[in-house]
C-alpha cells in the first residue's frame, strides 16, 4: 500500500524536482504547470516592459494633461471655423455654401479657361498617385519575381530582398526630399517618391503571393519541356494574376493618401492647399480641403474593394456597381448585425 506524497514532495514536484520514479501522468501534470507558471511570468515581464516603455515615451514627447486641458478653449474657437455655423430654414446647421464658395473660387477640382480645361488640386493629387503607382509596378514586379526562391536560389535571391527592404526602411517623404535635386519640388517628384515606394512595398507582396503558389502546375509546365522564362510565366505567374491585380488595387488606395502626404512638403495637389490654408489660419478653407481627401480616398478606396471583391473566387461575389454598393450598404450593415444577434 502506497504512501501519501508529504507536502515537500508536493513543491518538489510542482517545481520540476520530482524523483525518476513519477508516473507518466504526473511528469506531464508538472511540464504544464511549469509551463504555465513561465507563462505568467512572462506576462508579468511584458506588460512591466509595456508599461515602462509607455512611460518613457510620455516623457520623450513631453506629455502634460494640464497644458492639453488649457487648450482647449482655444481648440474651440478652432472647431467653430473649422464647421462654421449657419441656419438653413430656422434650423442650426454648418454653412456647407461656405465650403463649396471656396472650392469654386479656388478651382480646387477643374476649371475652363479660354475653352481648354483645367486640372484642379484634386485631380492632381490623383495624377501624382496613379502615375507613380504605373512607374513602380514594373520594377516591383522585377524585385517581387527575382526575390522568390523558386526562381532565383538562396543566396543570391537576398540580394533583391535587400534592396526592397532598403526601400522600404525609408519612407516616401524622404524619397521625396532625396529627388529634390533631380526633379525639382514638383508633382513629377512626387510621383517619383512613389515610384520608388510601390516598388519596395508592391514587390514584397508579389513575392509572398509567390512563395504560397502550387508546385503542381509549375511541374506540369517544367515536364513539356519549357525555358525557365515560360515556366515563371505559366506555371507561377498565372497562378497569381487576381492576386496581383487585388494588391495593385490596394497599393493605389495606398499610394493616393501618400500622395497627399507629400503635396504639404511641395508636391502640389490637395496637399499643398491644405498646407497654405493652414499657414494662414483659415480653418474654414481646410475644412474644405479635407472634404475633398475624403471625397478623393473614400472613393478610391470603395473602387478598390470592388476591383477585390470582383476577383474572389466566391459564387456569391456581387457584381453590383459602385454607386449600388454604396447604397446597399447600410441594408448589408443591419442584416449583418441581425444574423449575429440571431446567432
Amino acid at each position: 500500500m502506497s504512501t501519501p506524497p508529504s507536502e515537500d514532495d508536493s513543491i518538489a514536484a510542482y517545481f520540476g524536482y520530482a524523483e525518476i520514479g513519477d508516473s507518466p501522468a504526473e511528469q506531464k501534470l508538472q511540464n504544464m504547470k511549469r509551463r504555465k507558471t513561465r507563462r505568467r511570468l512572462y506576462t508579468l515581464i511584458g506588460l512591466i516592459g509595456t508599461a515602462f516603455l509607455f512611460y518613457a515615451s510620455l516623457r520623450v514627447i513631453e506629455f502634460n494633461l494640464a497644458e492639453l486641458v488649457g487648450q482647449f478653449g482655444q481648440f474651440y474657437e478652432a472647431l467653430l471655423e473649422y464647421f462654421p455655423p449657419t441656419t438653413y430654414f430656422g434650423i442650426p446647421f454648418v454653412d456647407l455654401g461656405a465650403y463649396v464658395s471656396f472650392i469654386v473660387e479656388e478651382n480646387l477640382i477643374l476649371s475652363i479657361e479660354n475653352g481648354r480645361i483645367v486640372w484642379g488640386a484634386m485631380f492632381v493629387t490623383m495624377a501624382v498617385a496613379f502615375a507613380g503607382t504605373v512607374l513602380g509596378l514594373p520594377l516591383a514586379l522585377f524585385f517581387g519575381v527575382m526575390s522568390s526562391e523558386r526562381v532565383v536560389p538562396y543566396p543570391f535571391n537576398f540580394v533583391f530582398r535587400a534592396t526592397m527592404s532598403l526601400i522600404r526602411a525609408i519612407p516616401g517623404l524622404v524619397w521625396f526630399l532625396i529627388l529634390i535635386p533631380l526633379a525639382g519640388v514638383t508633382p513629377f517628384t512626387g510621383a517619383l517618391a512613389i515610384m520608388v515606394d510601390t516598388t519596395g512595398y508592391l514587390g514584397r507582396l508579389f513575392t509572398d503571393e509567390l512563395e504560397e503558389i502550387e508546385d503542381g502546375p509549375i511541374e506540369g509546365i517544367r515536364s513539356t519541356g519549357a525555358s525557365r522564362s515560360q515556366v515563371v510565366s505559366f506555371g507561377m505567374l498565372s497562378q497569381v494574376v487576381r492576386q496581383f491585380i487585388a494588391w495593385i488595387a490596394f497599393d493605389l488606395e495606398h499610394n493616393v493618401r501618400a500622395a497627399i502626404g507629400l503635396g504639404i512638403i511641395g508636391a502640389g495637389g490637395l496637399g499643398l492647399e491644405l498646407y497654405i490654408q493652414r499657414q494662414t489660419f483659415h480653418y474654414t478653407e481646410m475644412m474644405a480641403c479635407i472634404i475633398l481627401i475624403f471625397l478623393l480616398a473614400g472613393s478610391v478606396e470603395l473602387i478598390s474593394q470592388r476591383v477585390r471583391s470582383m476577383l474572389r473566387d466566391d459564387d456569391t461575389v456581387e457584381t453590383s456597381g459602385v454607386l449600388e454598393a454604396f447604397l446597399d450598404s447600410p441594408k448589408k450593415i443591419l442584416a449583418s448585425t441581425m444574423g449575429r444577434r440571431e446567432r
